[in-house]
C-alpha cells in the first residue's frame, strides 16, 4: 500500500502562481531543540536572519518567491551545516530537493549582497590600536593587527582538461585566504582562489596584500605560517631558532596563531559543507566560492550575537578539508629579515 507523502510542487513553489507565499511551514511550530539539532542555529539568530535576508528573498523577480524567507534560509542553513541536500528539513516542511537547491541559491546571494558588511578590515587608527592591543595581551606579540592563513575546500571537477583547480594532493579545491582578529571574527576572505595555488602565491595575488604593500596599513603587520613568504607587514616564524629570545618568538608566534587554527576548525565543524564530510561541493567554482563566503558572513553575524565561536553545536569529528602539505617558504626579503630581528631583539631577548 503506497504511504501518501506530502511533497510541495517544485514548479509551483520556483515560479509561483501570481507571487502568492505558501504559509504551510511555520517556525513558530518547530521546537528550540529542533532548530540546534537540524539548523545549528537558535530561534533568535533564525528570526534576525529573516529580517536581515528577507527582502532579498521575498522580491518579485525572484523565483522563489512562493517559499516563505524563513523557509528559504532554514533550507540553507540545513545545508550549510550539515552539507547534504538529504536532511530532515525536507520532511519537515515538504520541499524537494531541487527547492531546496534554489533555496540554497536564493540565500548564498543574498549573504554574499550583503557580504562587506559583515567582513571587513578596520581602518581607522583607533581600531587598529585596539587589534594591536588585543593580540598584544595574547602572547605578547606587537604589533599584530590580524593572523593569516589559507583554507583548501573541495570542489567538484570544473571540467576535465582545467588542472587549475587540482591541489597537491590530487583533489579538486579552492584555496581560500582569511584573517582574523583575536576573537575569531573574520576580517578578509578572499575565497575564490584555485586549488593548485599555493598559499604564498594567494596571498601575494590577493587585494590584502597589495593594500599592504601600498602603505595602506603601515606600520602594523599580519602573523602567517611558515607556508608564506616573510614580509615587512607579515611575520613568520623563524625556521631555525638559535637563541633563547628566538625560541621565545616562535612561541609567541605559535600561541597567536593558534587564534586562526582554532578560528577554521570551528568554521568548518560548523559548516560542514566545507569540511568534505559529506564530499566535495558540487557547484561550480564561481557558486562554491559564494557558499564559503556565505559560510564566513554567518560566522561573523553569530559572533555579533554572542555565540560560542570556539565550539560548533554540531556532534561529531571534525574531517580535516584537503589541506596541501608545505615547504616552509625561505626569506627572499632582507628587509623584512632585518626587521624581524629587530623584533626578536626589542621584545623577545
Amino acid at each position: 500500500m503506497a504511504v501518501p507523502i506530502t511533497v510541495l510542487d517544485c514548479d509551483l513553489l520556483l515560479y509561483g502562481r501570481g507571487h502568492r507565499t505558501l504559509d504551510r511551514f511555520k517556525l513558530d511550530d518547530v521546537t528550540d531543540e529542533d532548530l540546534m539539532s537540524m539548523y545549528g542555529f537558535p530561534r533568535q539568530f533564525i528570526y534576525y536572519l529573516v529580517e536581515l535576508l528577507g527582502p532579498s528573498l521575498s522580491r518579485p523577480t525572484q523565483r522563489s518567491r512562493a517559499i516563505s524567507p524563513e523557509t528559504q534560509i532554514l533550507a540553507a542553513l540545513g545545508f550549510y551545516t550539515s552539507g547534504s541536500f538529504q536532511t530532515r528539513m525536507g520532511d519537515a516542511i515538504g520541499i524537494s530537493q531541487a527547492s531546496m537547491s534554489r533555496c540554497v541559491a536564493n540565500v548564498t546571494e543574498a549573504l554574499m549582497e550583503r557580504a562587506s558588511q559583515f567582513i571587513r578590515f578596520p581602518a581607522d587608527e583607533a581600531s587598529m590600536q585596539a587589534l594591536k592591543d588585543e593580540f598584544y595581551g595574547l602572547a605578547g606579540m606587537p604589533g599584530v593587527v590580524g593572523v593569516v592563513d589559507c583554507i583548501h575546500v573541495a570542489i567538484k571537477a570544473p571540467n576535465a582538461e582545467d588542472l587549475s583547480y587540482v591541489n597537491r594532493k590530487g583533489l579538486h579545491s579552492l584555496n581560500c585566504l582569511m584573517v582574523c582578529d583575536i576573537r575569531g571574527t573574520l576580517m578578509t576572505v578572499e575565497t575564490n582562489w584555485p586549488g593548485s595555488l599555493q598559499d604564498c602565491a594567494v596571498l601575494q595575488q590577493s587585494s590584502l596584500s597589495s593594500q599592504f604593500e601600498a602603505g595602506m596599513l603601515k606600520n602594523n603587520w599580519l602573523l602567517g605560517d611558515s607556508s608564506f613568504f616573510l614580509r615587512t607587514w607579515l611575520m613568520t616564524p623563524l625556521p631555525l631558532p638559535k637563541t633563547p629570545a628566538e625560541d621565545r618568538y616562535n612561541l609567541a608566534h605559535s600561541a597567536t596563531h593558534s587564534v586562526m587554527e582554532k578560528t577554521l576548525q570551528t568554521l568548518c565543524s560548523r559548516f560542514r559543507c566545507l569540511d568534505g564530510s559529506k564530499g566535495a561541493l558540487q557547484y561550480s567554482p564561481e557558486k562554491s566560492s559564494h557558499i564559503i563566503t556565505a559560510c564566513c558572513v554567518l560566522h561573523n553575524i553569530s559572533l555579533e550575537h554572542s555565540m560560542d565561536v570556539w565550539s560548533s553545536p554540531l556532534a561529531g569529528p571534525v574531517q580535516q578539508s584537503p589541506e596541501e602539505e608545505y615547504e616552509p617558504m625561505e626569506s627572499l626579503d632582507h628587509e623584512a629579515d632585518r626587521s624581524r630581528q629587530e623584533l626578536v631583539l626589542a621584545h623577545f631577548s
